[in-house]
């Protein structure tokens, strides 16, 4: 793999019509996002920026939620750092569908520009940044909507009572 590569695996091919793009255009989509987040300091000793990003279904990012953060149910975005490497792989992330429509709808938000910023997120996620305290919550979250407006995304926490993005 490419060592600046952003590689789109879909596995679930109702993203498409629900994105309303074609398999290039959710692939330049997802590109820009990951790109951008790659563009931020990195918080711990990784190395790499090879990110494969998976657009799944729910059951399947339910299976991997189950196996390996023993949680038995879907979420939105899911990030597996990858260990230090030869081959520049900095980890991976899958999305469900389901619950990212949901979401983008409840929100009234575009489901492409909830999945820039579960994109950009979950990449955040592979460069070491986390949300499990309020310091983290506000560092990570400065820096996505940071990310996001340089991509023409609006604030995703713009709108009061939104919950954290789960990962």
């Amino acid at each position: 793999m490419d060592p600046l590569a952003i590689e789109v695996e879909i596995d679930d091919e109702a993203w498409l019509p629900a994105l309303s793009l074609t398999e290039d255009e959710s692939q330049a989509l997802i590109g820009r996002a990951a790109q951008a987040a790659l563009s931020a300091p990195r918080l711990t000793d990784v190395e790499g920026s090879a990110v494969v990003v998976l657009l799944t279904d729910n059951e399947a990012v339910q299976a991997l939620n189950g196996r390996f953060r023993g949680q038995d149910k879907p979420t939105n975005v899911l990030s597996f750092p990858a260990p230090q490497n030869p081959e520049g792989h900095l980890g991976d992330i899958a999305l469900a569908l389901g619950v990212c429509a949901r979401e983008a709808d409840e929100q009234g938000k575009s489901l492409a520009d909830h999945l820039c910023h579960l994109t950009v997120h979950g990449t955040l996620h592979l460069l070491g940044y986390d949300h499990e305290t309020d310091a983290e919550a506000e560092l990570m979250e400065g820096l996505e909507r940071t990310l996001l407006a340089g991509l023409g995304v609006t604030d995703p926490y713009g709108a009061p009572a939104q919950d954290h993005v789960q990962s």
